[in-house]
């Protein structure tokens, strides 16, 4: 079994499922198992061909996004994007987590995008897959760029993460809600501190998450409150409290998600699992197979994001008897469904006054 990596989430690079060869780093191995300093993270330009994605799935409440990166350093253990980096020839475990793409034409792509005649106005959602405020944005910036084009062109936004260095964004995120045109989701599963140090370990602390939310619905911008993934028996204990707190931050809706385990995300969980929580491992891994109707994952669409049975009917009640309490829609969806697409322009060429 790996050892844990200081300030990452998997313990291993895995291989993903189209690796011809494994190969190991010696030096990585050396780093990990015995000085446990956490490997280095390399960012990599990927131009962009086309920027917006069309959701296929009936569970999310958006049919396009868009994803500014490939990869998250903020390295939550359990994230189904992970899969990802397979197509790249890359581990799905630390790769993912250290070797981050970033797409430099992103809002080039966009502004073309929202130039071709007949572009139909849908709400766009930014970090479907990877976070779109995780470490590399402060530098980069990619995230920002794109709100400068949905404000200039009157364009319905929704933005779903953990970073708090959205807090920049402020500035572009207040306008736009004040149109009616933008909604933030903000996601929470812990407020135990030691596990989010395991579990989403370069991800801002939940105290600073929900300080975020405030100054949000402070500026006008529609928050919701995400608890994704719930995972039996590691923090389901937490609902209640943290829907508390997100309602006492100004949170006006909500949802969750229960744990998924697609592909490669499955052994690295399992890793993970045994290497924190020796002592229950089994019994999460039974709770989780009876919520997938015996299977690993259930990836039938209205399965995949709320199980079945007995555990996941018990945790549906929870939520729903929590969100009566304090008062927070649990739909998940209203904010997003609500967004104007009315207000849609085209800025064009700036017009040269010539004083006649």
């Amino acid at each position: 079994m790996p050892n844990p990596t200081k300030g990452r989430g998997a313990l291993s690079r895995l291989p993903g499922r189209f690796s011809a060869q494994v190969t190991e780093s010696v030096v990585d191995e050396v780093l990990v198992d015995e000085d446990n300093v956490a490997p280095q993270t390399t960012l990599h330009a990927m131009s962009a061909r086309s920027i917006v994605s069309r959701n296929q799935s009936p569970d999310v409440p958006f049919d396009h996004s868009i994803n500014p990166y490939l990869g998250c350093e903020h390295g939550c253990v359990y994230c189904y994007a992970r899969p990802g980096h397979s197509y790249l020839d890359l581990s799905p475990g630390l790769d993912f987590e250290t070797e981050i793409f970033y797409k430099p034409n992103a809002a080039e792509r966009l502004r073309e995008t929202w130039e071709k005649p007949g572009y139909e106005v849908k709400p766009i959602t930014i970090g479907a897959n990877t976070d779109p405020y995780q470490p590399a944005e402060k530098k980069l910036g990619i995230t920002r760029s794109l709100l400068e084009l949905f404000l200039e062109y009157r364009h319905p936004v929704s933005l779903i993460s953990k970073g708090v260095l959205m807090v920049r964004d402020l500035d572009l995120l207040s306008p736009l809600a004040d149109r009616g045109l933008c909604s933030v989701a903000l996601s929470v599963p812990t407020i135990d501190r030691d596990l989010k140090r395991i579990m989403e370990p370069r991800v801002p602390a939940a105290e600073r998450r929900f300080d975020l939310m405030e100054k949000l619905a402070d500026a006008g911008v529609p928050v919701s409150l995400m608890i994704a993934p719930v995972i039996p028996m590691i923090n389901d204990r937490e609902i209640e409290k943290i829907l508390e707190r997100g309602a006492n931050a100004g949170a006006t809706n909500a949802a969750y998600i229960m744990l998924r385990l697609p592909l490669e995300v499955r052994p690295l969980f399992i890793e993970w699992l045994e290497g924190h929580f020796p002592d229950r491992a089994k019994h999460v891994l039974s709770l989780v197979r009876e919520a997938a109707g015996g299977r690993d994952y259930d990836n039938r669409f209205g399965h995949r994001m709320r199980g079945q049975g007995e555990y996941a009917s018990m945790i549906r009640q929870r939520f729903k008897a929590a969100c009566r309490r304090y008062g927070v829609s649990g739909s998940g969806r209203e904010e997003r469904q609500s967004l104007d697409c009315s207000q849609f322009r085209r800025p064009g060429p700036e017009q040269i006054s010539l004083g006649f």
